[in-house]
């Protein structure tokens, strides 16, 4: 299993639709649009190479200090296979 955790995505917003789009927007749903995009494009680019597998987008999972949290909101947010 490998675990990917965006914590740019406010950024990769302000720098492709600019600053004042970013700050009209809350930061979930920056998170979830970027998400979204590096899904779409790691399937993409897995399946070209004969990768199968499955891609969830997870809310409330935490790792800390070698250590996998699970906050009371945890919950599959988005589940792809190919």
């Amino acid at each position: 299993m490998i675990v990917l955790e965006i914590t740019n995505a406010s950024e990769l917003v302000a720098s492709k639709l600019g600053a004042f789009a970013e700050k009209l927007t809350p930061d979930f749903i920056d998170d979830s649009t970027v998400e979204d995009l590096v899904i779409k494009r790691m399937i993409e680019n897995l399946a070209n190479e004969g990768i199968k597998g499955q891609i969830s987008s997870l809310k409330g999972l935490v790792i800390k200090d070698n250590q996998i949290l699970i906050d009371d909101g945890f919950k599959v947010r988005k589940q792809k296979t190919f």
